[in-house]
């Protein structure tokens, strides 16, 4: 077997999280060694960033820090640490402006993530970090060392402090597999089971309904689940739904699920009319007008909308005030979640009770976690992003806490 050794640190996961605790190592003089079991580095980042990276938010901290659950004092403080603005400040630095988009959203410029991950990458370089990819982390040897097994078979890696950073366990085929779990619960490390967060959820349509609306956007609405109401965007899928909207109620309803076996949501589907407008303009249609063009014209709904009104109410109420609280508070019964293979991000992992306040695990000390890994979920927004570019670099903070202590 072969023994490699590297002074100071090691850095478990190419991520974001762990890529910025490289950083803050590396420039307080340390060599540091990345770890990455894929190819390249950072591949979910470069994935997400396809579509517009969407890197934080522009909303007041303390709105900002609400979003996370379930509430965890270390992470508001690393966010707290380096907040939303540190990280455009940041991005500046190497070149890449960001600018605020309508939503409140922070996107580069470049409106993409090769651009901001080449420009880190050889920031990272000049600081002398070294970049082991097709590497895989597999535990500690009997002596305290990385287990790691790659193309040139297994070996291991002394390191004086290491920092774990490995993700969740969602989109495994860009790196995040969950693999750490069982590694860290044979040590005795509670972790909350990963579970689908920001992911859709299914529902029994009629074959009707999903062989004709399948993949169509329901488009300015708002959805609600007990006292929790968000407007956005959904889509309708083959067995379910999916979007910004079902994601930013995910948790709630996967709890519901969870507990009952079904969650019931309520969709308004023209959240812009009050019902008492919306029944005058039912009640004005034409006597001789359609089913289908009153929904059309008069309610504004779109064929999608439409065919959800339907789907969820067969006998469609004559009445103008009780058809339009219907439009308003369409029930979706909601039956069971997507895989966690599709979900953006993951809910669960470490819990906080193994960690100390620097990012620590208690049982094994020099050992630093960092981003998904960490039991704690938000939506997507930036607010992903954010407590991973956050969370890493407050892990090697503590880990050069910790080292300078000893």
């Amino acid at each position: 077997m072969t023994r490699l050794s590297v002074r100071n640190v090691a850095v478990v996961g190419g991520g974001p999280a762990g890529l910025a605790a490289a950083e803050i190592l590396a420039e307080a003089g340390l060599a540091v060694t990345v770890i990455e079991r894929m190819p390249s580095p950072a591949r979910k980042l470069l994935i997400a960033g396809r579509g517009g990276l969407n890197l934080t938010h522009s909303e007041p901290l303390e709105r900002f820090l609400a979003r996370y659950a379930p509430p965890e004092r270390r992470l508001d403080a690393a966010i707290r640490d380096f907040p939303p603005q540190a990280l455009r400040d940041w991005c500046e630095g190497l070149g890449q402006p960001t600018f605020v988009g309508s939503s409140g959203r922070v996107f580069p410029e470049a409106f993409k993530a090769s651009p901001l991950l080449r420009a880190w990458l050889a920031r990272l370089d000049r600081l002398g970090v070294r970049l082991r990819t097709r590497t895989r982390w597999t535990g500690w040897d009997a002596g305290g060392a990385l287990a790691l097994s790659g193309e040139d078979g297994p070996a291991t890696l002394q390191a004086d402090a290491t920092v774990l950073a490995l993700g969740g366990a969602s989109w495994p085929r860009l790196g995040s597999d969950g693999a750490w779990v069982p590694v860290l619960e044979a040590e005795g490390i509670a972790v909350s089971p990963l579970r689908p967060a920001n992911a859709g959820f299914t529902a029994a349509w009629s074959p009707v309904f999903a062989e004709r609306f399948a993949g169509a956007p329901l488009k300015r609405i708002a959805l609600s689940l007990g006292s929790g109401t968000v407007r956005g965007e959904a889509v309708i899928t083959r067995d379910g739904i999916e979007g910004g909207a079902v994601y930013a109620l995910s948790r709630p309803i996967r709890e519901a699920i969870e507990a009952g076996g079904e969650a019931v949501v309520r969709l308004d589907l023209r959240p812009d009319l009050d019902a008492a407008a919306l029944a005058r303009r039912l009640a004005g249609a034409r006597p001789k007008e359609s089913r289908a063009t009153v929904l059309r014209k008069a309610a504004g709904l779109s064929p999608p909308a439409a065919g959800l009104l339907r789907e969820a109410a067969r006998d469609l109420p004559a009445d103008p005030a009780s058809l339009a609280a219907l439009v308003k508070a369409v029930p979706l019964r909601l039956t069971g979640l997507r895989p966690i293979e599709r979900a953006i991000s993951s809910a669960g992992g470490v819990t906080a009770g193994a960690l100390d306040d620097r990012f620590m695990l208690r049982t094994r000390p020099g050992t630093f976690l960092a981003g998904e890994m960490l039991d704690w979920e938000a939506p997507t927004g930036g607010y992903l992003l954010q407590a991973s570019f956050a969370g890493g670099r407050a892990a090697a903070k503590g880990a050069l806490a910790w080292l300078g202590e000893r």
